[in-house]
């Protein structure tokens, strides 16, 4: 768990999805500037292991107008007595078609360090990468419209239609992450009802696919709830890991751009 807290948060965000389209002017936005989140997390159920943050603000990167969302992770309670992280993740996106311009990933994770900084060329299908810790620069291959693990969220948001998808269907899609193009897999479970800190809300299901081994315990390890609104937050979120299991819920929220759909007994 201790070097994927917000990893897995930030990385299963994103499901909910159908199949890849070109990204749309004239569809509606699901999000705004100002729209931010706070969730918590705990380990097996019961111990407290830290929250995470992200956040949305609109400002200008080289003359152009962009969203800049921050994500923070770190860990809380008894888990940080004996292994502390502080993690934060920054991506640059382009506002009309959610394309990451650059990401900044900064960690410190019980005394390991990493901080790199990417810049994206789009047009040239190029990513270069700044290690500032060990002052190397490098340069990568991507695909056309690459993701980082932050942009993709809201790129997918804005971008995928969830008003046809049938239980079984799943996506691909590229990220750029750290110095490598990573295929993100995921399927649709079907919808369901949950209980959250602000009501019952009804839900779309994922299983994102990931690598099984000393993380987690099989390929389909995670579960993800997303609200069935147009807001399509990122509910909860459920890890079995190779030694116990990561539960991340929304504790709060503000800023969303469509009303919050709850469901009253």
């Amino acid at each position: 768990m201790k070097k994927n807290l917000l990893i897995v948060l930030l990385v299963c965000m994103p499901s909910f999805a159908q199949e890849i389209v070109e990204p749309s002017r004239n569809k509606e936005s699901a999000y705004q500037a100002g729209e931010w989140f706070k969730f918590k997390m705990s380990y097996s159920g019961w111990m407290k292991a830290g929250e995470a943050t992200m956040e949305i603000k609109e400002k200008k990167l080289n003359g152009k107008p962009v969203f800049h969302v921050v994500g923070k992770g770190k860990t809380t309670g008894a888990i940080s007595w004996f292994f502390k992280v502080k993690d934060r993740y920054e991506s640059y996106f382009d506002i009309d078609n959610n394309l990451p311009y650059k990401f900044i990933r900064d960690i410190n994770e019980g005394g390991h360090t990493k901080k790199l900084e990417i810049e994206f060329d789009q047009e040239n299908q190029k990513a270069y990468v700044n290690n500032i810790k060990k002052k190397r620069e490098t340069v990568h291959d991507t695909e056309f419209g690459v993701q980082d693990m932050v942009s993709a969220f809201y790129y997918l948001r804005n971008n995928y239609d969830t008003t046809n998808i049938k239980p079984g269907d799943e996506v691909n899609l590229t990220m750029f992450f750290d110095f490598e193009n990573y295929n993100f897999k995921l399927k649709y479970l079907g919808e369901e009802t949950i209980r959250t800190n602000f009501g019952k809300v009804k839900c779309l299901m994922f299983r994102p696919y990931v690598m099984a081994g000393r993380v987690f315990k099989e390929e389909e390890s995670l579960t993800l709830w997303v609200s069935a609104d147009k807001n399509k937050i990122p509910l909860r979120l459920k890890a079995d890991l190779a030694i116990g299991s990561l539960r991340a819920d929304l504790e709060a929220f503000k800023g969303l751009k469509h009303p919050f759909e709850i469901q009253f007994d």
